[in-house]
Parts: structure tokens; C-alpha cells; sequence
């Protein structure tokens, strides 16, 4: 096994303790929830079997369900936005994403901020639709979706700029 399966092992198992440690403890206003797990599927590589992020999507997802104990929404939620990745990364990223070239390091600000945006809010959207199961409650469903977003998307846009290897 080579580094790189190392260091998605290493990055899977340690956003799932951050969040169920951490950020499944913070609850500000009764809006703000971040979810910063789904960085594993927003920097899987893209080069990879479709299968295979769909796969460890469904186990990210139960994983925070199992320590949670949400019922299934987390792990519909990651089999749902990995299912959709392609359509958003071909929206983001154009022809880079066409050629199979894509390296999150290396693409422009914008276009790693409009993928970001897309695939939280989705994840976001389903998890509390899944969470309320009602669509009389769709104002309230939106309110937490876009006010955890924001804070999601702020969160994995600082530890994606701390961990981020510094290129000379």
C-alpha cells in the first residue's frame, strides 16, 4: 500500500473523531451544526472508481450515525452528494475535470469555493430534509441548511488552508 492509501485512511478516521468529538457538540442558536466530515468526499481523488467513493461514502456516513445515533440521514446524505460528485466537479472545474486532471491543490480559489458551496449545501439540504421528513417544516429545513453551510464551508476552507502543503 502506498502513501496515499495511508493518508485517506488517516484523513477518514480523523474527521470522523473531530466530528463526533467535536463538532457534534456545537449547536450555535439552534442553526449552526458544522459537518466537516464531508471533506473526505469533496477531496477524494478523482481519478478513483466511482464504486469506491460511494462505498466509503455509506461508511463515513454510518460511522458518524453509529456514534450520533441519527438513524441512516448522515449515511443517506454522503451516498446521495458522492452519487452527484461528477455532475458538480464537471460544473466546477469544466474541462479540467473532463481530462481527469483535477488536483485540489493546485485549482483556482473560485472554482474550489463554487464545488465546495454545491456539494455542502446539498449534503446539508438532505440531512435536515432527512432529519425533519416534513415539508411543512421546508423554511426551517432551508434556515439550518444555509446557516450550517456557511460555518461548514468556513471550517474546511481554514483547515484546508492549515494542512494545505506549502508548494515554493
Amino acid at each position: 500500500m502506498n502513501n496515499s492509501v495511508f493518508l485517506h485512511i488517516a484523513r477518514f478516521i480523523s474527521l470522523v473523531f473531530f466530528q463526533v468529538v467535536l463538532f457534534n457538540n456545537i449547536n450555535f442558536l439552534g442553526y449552526i451544526n458544522p459537518y466537516i466530515y464531508i471533506m473526505f468526499i469533496a477531496l477524494f481523488p478523482v481519478k478513483n472508481n466511482r464504486f469506491i467513493i460511494i462505498f466509503l461514502s455509506f461508511l463515513l456516513g454510518l460511522s458518524i450515525d453509529l456514534f450520533s445515533d441519527t438513524g441512516g440521514i448522515h449515511a443517506a446524505a454522503c451516498v446521495f452528494i458522492a452519487y452527484i460528485r461528477p455532475v458538480i466537479l464537471k460544473f466546477s472545474f469544466g474541462m479540467i475535470y473532463e481530462h481527469q486532471t483535477i488536483k485540489f491543490t493546485s485549482v483556482e480559489f473560485g472554482e474550489k469555493l463554487t464545488y465546495l458551496t454545491i456539494l455542502t449545501f446539498l449534503h446539508h439540504f438532505m440531512l435536515f430534509f432527512l432529519e425533519m421528513f416534513s415539508v411543512s417544516q421546508i423554511i426551517l429545513v432551508l434556515q439550518k441548511t444555509l446557516f450550517s453551510s456557511i460555518f461548514t464551508i468556513l471550517l474546511i476552507l481554514i483547515i484546508t488552508i492549515i494542512f494545505s502543503k506549502k508548494t515554493k
